[in-house]
């Protein structure tokens, strides 16, 4: 069995967007340590050390987020293909070599779009020194920008994509010959729910990442090394939330539905996020990633610019002029924070448009009973609203706590550091809310007008 390709887009633009990020990621860091080298403050060790750290974070936050991307994709594509998967049983395909065929493609998706992603980042990387020298906005120096350390986010980013794509695909163990005769059914509530195994490994993650968390925030006070602890409690947290999301996400969405009203169209809307909590939960967690990233991010730069005016102030003389350093840095993180926005962006428009195509049948049901094309659309923008209201809010408590935690564990030990409450930056969180917003009602009413448009009894017949 072999995805089309109109399938796979959406990963080869996440890859791509993966590789790109990890190679420019390198590249801006060579240029920061070349920038800062004859600058006072970058005579110190800590500043050198702070700046390899945080690639280290970057990097890897960039390959994990591509990574659940992607797997959150291939999982969405192969839910709405049940019935073709088990037509291929039907006839005598075993479940592993279903499984072998997509990891191949998952393998040839991340190899195209880690190496387009190469040449994306060079380009970008080259064309902005050459740019900024020509300007005078950065000096004259010898910036390398090219080494064989950048083949490490490129084979990253293709085995990542591929281990994504098998576990993505982990669904296909479930489909069985006799579904070939009915309809895709996604799993129920008490289904989802009695998964015992994940269940308890998801509370496991979460309680141990928080606790590292915690650990990296302490440690952070003495060490820059806080860092990594947090980094690693950050990311077993958070794959705990992914892994147990089908668990708490339809609840959240149920509550936020029912301030839609009590009509129709506004009902089922709300009795949707429970009545298929995993669909629902792949078409949330791509928000949740998004505005997660984008708080998380704009928290810890914040974080860094007022730790930085904080030691101008306490110690002029070991700060002394760091106002291009300051700078620099800021436009080297909000580009590659821009890259991570946009990664979790692509996910989240892919999986809701697919979520919508892929309820053809569903709506053409409706239809059938008696649904207007427009309730039919004001119930798929309702449930979009629902969604965005639950994963915007969830998706900034856990940016501002990791943005929080990410700073604090780095600039904890610097002088003018020690422990400091979050700074969040409001304006650039309601501009985020507001994209998300955007992103998610243009994601689902498009294909909802495509949808509707196919008569009632055709879109029953859809398989």
């Amino acid at each position: 069995m072999r995805m089309r390709l109109r399938d796979h887009t959406a990963s080869i633009l996440v890859t791509l967007l993966s590789s790109a990020f990890g190679v420019l990621l390198l590249q801006g860091t060579s240029v920061l340590t070349t920038l800062v080298a004859g600058d006072d403050i970058s005579q110190k060790q800590s500043v050198q050390l702070a700046l390899s750290l945080v690639a280290v974070v970057f990097f890897a936050i960039a390959v994990y987020v591509g990574g659940v991307v992607t797997a959150n994709t291939v999982g969405t594509v192969i839910a709405g293909r049940t019935r073709v998967i088990a037509l291929y049983r039907l006839v005598g395909a075993s479940a592993t070599s279903l499984r072998r065929a997509v990891a191949v493609d998952g393998l040839l998706v991340g190899l195209v779009g880690s190496v387009l992603g190469f040449g994306v980042a060079s380009g970008i990387a080259s064309g902005s020194v050459g740019l900024g020298v020509a300007t005078g906005a950065i000096p004259d120096l010898s910036y390398e920008l090219f080494s064989i350390g950048l083949i490490v986010p490129v084979v990253a980013v293709i085995l990542v994509t591929w281990l994504a794509s098998w576990v993505g695909s982990r669904r296909i163990l479930d489909v069985t010959p006799i579904q070939a005769g009915a309809a895709a059914v996604e799993p129920s509530r008490d289904e989802a729910s009695a998964r015992p195994v994940r269940n308890v490994v998801a509370f496991l993650l979460i309680g141990l990442g928080v606790m590292l968390l915690a650990g990296g925030v302490a440690l952070g006070l003495v060490s820059m090394f806080g860092l990594l602890v947090a980094l690693l409690g950050g990311i077993l947290s958070f794959s705990g939330i992914v892994l147990g999301a089908p668990l708490f996400m339809p609840a959240i969405l149920r509550l936020v539905g029912r301030m839609l009203g009590r009509g129709p169209a506004a009902k089922i809307a709300a009795a949707n996020a429970v009545r298929n909590p995993a669909r629902s939960t792949r078409a949330t967690i791509g928000v949740v990633i998004g505005v997660t990233l984008v708080t998380m991010f704009a928290v810890a730069a914040q974080g860094y610019v007022d730790t930085i005016m904080r030691g101008r102030e306490a110690y002029p003389a070991d700060y002394g002029d760091s106002d291009q350093v300051l700078s620099m840095t800021i436009t080297v993180f909000a580009v590659l924070f821009g890259f991570s926005a946009l990664i979790a962006a692509v996910g989240m428009v892919n999986n809701l448009s697919l979520s919508v195509l892929q309820r053809t049948r569903e709506l053409g049901l409706l239809r059938a009973l008696g649904f207007t094309r427009a309730q039919i659309r004001g119930m798929i923008l309702a449930e979009s609203i629902q969604m965005t209201v639950a994963a915007v809010g969830f998706g900034l408590v856990l940016g501002i706590v990791y943005g929080w935690a990410g700073a604090q564990s780095l600039l904890g030990s610097i002088q003018g550091g020690g422990f400091a409450l979050p700074s969040v930056p409001w304006l650039v969180l309601v501009v985020a809310v507001l994209a998300a917003a955007v992103l998610s009602t243009a994601a689902s009413i498009a294909p909802s007008r495509r949808a509707t448009r196919i008569s009632p009894v055709a879109a029953l017949a859809v398989e």
